[in-house]
């Protein structure tokens, strides 16, 4: 490789001028490194160490600017920490918790068993409201039901009619699809308590109270009670109310609706009827 030369006249502007006095050129080979060039170390500056410390039992390769360390000092007082080890502490397992977790991996069949209670009380009551609708498999029909609420003592049988007959077909439905559990099973309970009592007034007046469930009025009993059930154990998980407080752990509700179906019962007979039927 050959330098040019450095005679400015050897230089010319395309438009013919000549080179500045102040300009030079500058050689390619000038920007090759020197053969003693020793890479970034010429321009970094390396800190120098301290050549005395590995004499003197302390570790080497200290750095002459850096300050001595402070000495460790043991915290005591409230200031010192508990031993404690690698190993991962065992915690205490919570016996609440663990019956809990139990408790709700035991349900097993329980919601199959409440689905089937629920459809055969909804089933129930849903066929003996349609025969009181359309006179249905040998039922009355709205008219023959208004004549037997009548002879039973009750007032506005018009009304208590529909209200009865809609009203059982409702709750009904509702059982069968687990849909507002609470209220539905309150409001049979409620029907129900009124049939119970009309029996039994008539059981009164042909002298046969004392054989009330033996001579197949144990049917009526047994259906409050399956309501009942329903309304304290809840819906379970098979209907619409699975998502509900009152389908997965029924407490304060389920007493709640016990007793206003229990309470609309009892006072829609003294209200409507007013009979006694142990007098």
């Amino acid at each position: 490789m050959t330098s040019h030369s450095q005679d400015p006249r050897a230089w010319q502007r395309p438009d013919g001028s000549a080179r500045p006095a102040t300009a030079s050129l500058v050689d390619p080979e000038d920007d090759l490194p020197t053969s003693t060039y020793g890479g970034d170390f010429e321009t970094t500056a390396i800190p120098r160490y301290d050549s005395t410390k590995g004499t003197t039992g302390e570790p080497g390769l200290g750095l002459l600017a850096d300050p001595e360390p402070l000495p460790y000092v043991q915290p005591s007082g409230r200031h010192a920490m508990a031993p404690y080890s690698a190993e991962p502490a065992e915690i205490d397992a919570d016996p609440i918790a663990e019956d809990r977790v139990r408790a709700a991996g035991r349900r097993g069949t329980q919601d199959l068993g409440l689905l089937v209670l629920r459809v055969a009380v909804g089933a129930l009551l849903i066929s003996h409201g349609l025969q009181k609708a359309f006179g249905w498999w040998g039922g009355p029909g709205l008219g023959g039901f208004e004549t037997t609420l009548t002879e039973l003592g009750f007032q506005h049988a018009g009304v208590l009619t529909y209200v009865a007959t809609i009203g059982q077909i409702a709750a009904g439905v509702l059982l069968v699809l687990g849909l507002f559990t609470p209220v539905a099973a309150a409001g049979a309970l409620a029907y129900l308590i009124n049939g119970v009592l009309a029996e039994a007034v008539v059981a009164h007046e042909e002298a046969r109270l004392s054989a009330f469930l033996t001579d197949g009025h144990e049917y009526r009993v047994f259906v409050l009670a399956a309501v009942v059930a329903v309304i304290l154990a809840g819906p379970g998980r098979y209907g619409f109310d699975a998502g509900r407080a009152w389908a997965r752990r029924p407490f304060v509700g389920s007493f709640v609706a016990l007793l206003l179906g229990a309470g609309a019962g009892i006072g829609l007979w003294v209200l409507l009827n007013g009979a006694n039927p142990l007098a």
